[in-house]
């Protein structure tokens, strides 16, 4: 497609989305679906084109002014990524999601913050029920690592534009959704957690701000791991309280490869988290202070022996 005749394959829909009548906007909706969910989205939608579009939609969203609305927007925005027919294609306009979300995020007023938090939490779990719908197709889910953590990701380490509050919120929403998203699918395979853990581990390795890496370590890491351990330590009220937050997590997760794996002991996969995070505290790039900090992660998890 020439870069005349692309902006003719975006449809029009930004009045429509606007719309308070919600047929319109479901008709809008519609529209964007099937016109995602053909060769026109993925082969020929320029980034440029993407770009123009999300942008459309982020502002359409930012009119929604009645709580009802905007929930009911958000749910409709974030089930495109379950009725666009090709994993790529939903894997695309997710990417636009997130480029957008990261360049209009400073702009975003107090007034509104609050439902741009409840339209990322939507994306997130969306994201997984789309993962588990492809099997955590390993291709998949490397991309969705990529577009977490490309340049101008959400968790990109090395772009001091992306802001922190964002990287914030999805460190503490991120076990919740995945909760949820395995407890609506109760025959789905076991969630490969290192591949959907990376992107943190290595913010946590590179990014230069310590207030960045506490975050991760007192909203992902440490709630994790304790839900992991509480399996076999049934007197300590924490760590009870952790596994009964993320029950099916703890009981249907495994390493990387859900199809040779099969649901691993949480025991074992705490131990094979932590030394995969320790073997990306020792790669040369990991930044120093960041380094002993995992380290010190490690040690508290009881793996003594990385070689073990």
């Amino acid at each position: 497609m020439s870069a005349d005749s692309s902006s003719t394959t975006v449809p029009p829909l930004g009045k429509y989305l606007a719309s308070t009548d919600k047929k319109t906007r479901d008709r809008a909706i519609k529209q964007l679906s099937n016109f995602l969910s053909t060769d026109a989205s993925k082969n020929t939608l320029s980034k440029s084109d993407l770009a123009k579009l999300w942008k459309g939609i982020f502002y359409c969203f930012w009119m929604s002014d009645k709580p009802l609305v905007q929930q009911a927007l958000a749910d409709e925005l974030a089930e495109l990524l379950l009725t666009i027919s090709t994993p790529s294609a939903s894997l695309f306009f997710l990417r636009g999601f997130w480029e957008t979300t990261v360049r209009e995020w400073n702009g975003i007023d107090q007034l509104r913050i609050d439902k741009y938090y409840m339209l990322i939490r939507r994306f997130v779990n969306a994201t997984f029920r789309l993962l588990i719908c492809n099997g955590w197709n390993s291709d998949a889910c490397e991309e969705y690592s990529d577009i977490l953590t490309v340049q101008g990701g959400v968790l990109c380490p090395s772009d001091n534009r992306v802001p922190t509050s964002l990287s914030f919120h999805l460190a503490e929403i991120y076990l919740e959704e995945l909760e949820k998203a395995l407890s609506a699918s109760p025959s789905s395979p076991p969630a490969p957690l290192l591949k959907l853990l990376k992107p943190f581990f290595f913010l946590a390795a590179k990014t230069q701000h310590k207030t960045t890496y506490q975050r991760l370590r007192s909203a992902l890491f440490e709630p994790l791991f304790d839900a992991l351990s509480a399996q076999s330590i049934s007197d300590a009220e924490r760590l009870s309280k952790r596994v009964s937050e993320y029950p099916t997590l703890v009981s249907n997760c495994c390493l990387e490869m859900p199809e040779t794996e099969g649901r691993v002991d949480p025991g074992d996969l705490k131990k094979k988290l932590l030394r995969a995070l320790f073997e990306i505290a020792s790669l040369p790039d990991t930044r120093d202070a960041n380094r002993r900090r995992l380290y010190e992660l490690w040690k508290e998890g009881g793996v003594l022996d990385a070689d073990e």
